[in-house]
């Protein structure tokens, strides 16, 4: 038993599948928040555009 939950303990590999998952959902996270603020700006200015062309 003890063998066992030393051979647990040591594992660290689900540790660091834990972890890049989390530096994922940071990128995603990252990614979103930039696409949005692009769309953001590009329905201004399209609509500034559409605006200038009426």
């Amino acid at each position: 038993m003890k063998s066992l939950f030393a051979r647990f303990a040591s594992d660290e590999s689900g540790a660091t599948a834990i972890e890049y998952g989390m530096i994922a959902a940071l990128i995603a996270v990252a990614i979103i928040a930039a696409l949005k603020t692009v769309g953001t700006n590009l329905t201004n200015k399209f609509t500034q555009i559409s605006g200038n062309l009426n």
